[in-house]
């Protein structure tokens, strides 16, 4: 009678053992490897959410790390079937890519669960139109984070200084050019090496403006004869008569990013497409009581398009949960903690960007961020070139396009013929995987 005591002892205790185990207690504790690109943003606010949740969670230990080419570890990993647990890989990667490999965790199962902070699923957090960038086939694969609003950067003090005022036509604009010429300073630079700032800031808002949302609608389709339409010549034709009056500053087609942007706040330049990580990635060359103020590009009087149509999206700012996560449902905890209302607030305020996570209190939001904060929420038609993510070798062709233009080897014409075949043969190809816009 006392061996059967004893060994229902020792049963008793290995249950209790495990069930203390199960719940958390053992010393040995889960570790969750989260894999981030270090761009301008840094790693900090991610790390620091990284202390915070392993407090909240003690078996938990977060080992996040990351670099500026956080993709060149990333690629071979998936290829090997061993991926981190969650992961912001940064533009280096095609994410896409990886979607149609299955090498992404579908998450709408997830993001019908409570949100992290407030009452609320935690799809119903996201901005709807960001939010849907991130899908494929109407699944959510790719969640993204923040974004940034596309469009025209222009010098405070100097607009005060000589009684400017930011356009709100490009008939306004080319007056404006005329008035900043007789200063003997460059209405306009942009980034010509990286040609997308120019497409995004000034093309593509042209068309947008000329032909009406409608018609920039049908290129995500490739619907035949799309790129061809009366607005793309249109817009075409005005980046070279800014050119011919010498709107844009002399050489700025060579320009690099941070060349062009060092322009602008040198006041060679008054203008500069660009996004809004501008003043976060110039903080530390910025000259003394330096204010920025920003629009959105101007479009044409009798132009047919919405005035408040604005360029916002996030390439390469979304996180994704790999298929062969060890902890995929610890991944998805931490990736609610961090797109919480209040961590989202807080990187909105330290970072300078955009959320994608919506009705965020922007009272402490820095101060040249509260203007395309405004622009977007009062905006009708929110639009961001999402084709160029979707086919990469598209995108070049556009590029390439561009500077053909620009350096007027071909005419408005013959460039619009260039990105009607480009996209010609996205849709001919069968080996290309195709996308829809999602409505």
């Amino acid at each position: 009678m006392h061996k059967i005591h004893h060994q229902i002892g020792i049963i008793l205790l290995c249950v209790l053992l495990f069930s203390f185990c199960s719940l958390g207690f053992s010393d040995e504790k889960v570790e969750l490897e989260i894999a981030c690109f270090q761009g301008g943003y840094g790693l900090d606010f991610f790390l620091q959410c990284a202390r915070e949740f392993e407090k909240l969670h003690p078996h938990v230990k977060v080992n996040l790390w990351g670099n500026p080419r956080v993709w060149d570890q990333l690629i071979p990993r998936f290829s090997a079937g061993t991926p981190p647990d969650l992961s912001w890989p940064g533009w280096g990667i095609n994410m896409w890519a990886l979607v149609f490999e299955n090498q992404i965790l579908q998450l709408d199962h997830y993001l019908q669960q409570p949100a992290y902070g407030v009452d609320k699923k935690w799809i119903d957090t996201f901005n709807p139109i960001i939010a849907a960038k991130g899908k494929f086939k109407g699944k959510y694969y790719i969640m993204q984070y923040n974004f940034d609003a596309f469009g025209i950067w222009y010098n405070i003090n100097l607009f005060k200084k000589h009684g400017w005022n930011p356009p709100k036509t490009y008939e306004e604009l080319l007056d404006l050019c005329e008035k900043i010429k007789q200063k003997n300073i460059s209405p306009m630079t942009f980034t010509g090496r990286y040609p997308s700032y120019a497409i995004r800031g000034i093309y593509y808002p042209w068309v947008i403006s000329w032909g009406g949302e409608e018609v920039y609608e049908k290129t995500f389709d490739m619907e035949p004869g799309a790129w061809k339409d009366p607005a793309f010549l249109k817009a075409a034709q005005c980046i070279l008569e800014m050119k011919h009056k010498k709107n844009f500053q002399p050489g700025c087609i060579g320009m690099n990013h941070t060349e062009s942007q060092m322009e602008f706040l040198v006041e060679r330049a008054a203008m500069i497409p660009c996004g809004t990580w501008l003043h976060s990635e110039m903080r530390n060359l910025l000259p003394p009581d330096f204010k920025m103020g920003f629009f959105v590009c101007p479009g044409f009087k009798d132009g047919k398009g919405d005035p408040s149509a604005i360029c916002a999206g996030g390439d390469g700012k979304a996180w994704i949960v790999p298929a062969k996560s060890k902890h995929p449902e610890l991944a998805i905890e931490f990736l609610k903690y961090m797109s919480s209302p209040q961590k989202a607030r807080q990187f909105m305020e330290q970072k300078g960007t955009l959320m994608a996570i919506k009705d965020l209190d922007t009272t402490n939001a820095p101060e040249y961020l509260k203007t395309p904060l405004r622009l977007v929420d009062e905006s009708n038609y929110i639009w961001n070139p999402d084709h160029e993510s979707w086919y990469p070798s598209f995108a070049a062709s556009i590029k390439n396009a561009f500077l053909d233009l620009y350096n007027e080897i071909v005419t408005p014409e013959q460039f619009v013929e260039q990105l009607e075949k480009a996209a010609q043969n996205i849709r001919n190809d069968p080996s290309i995987q195709k996308f829809k816009k999602e409505k």
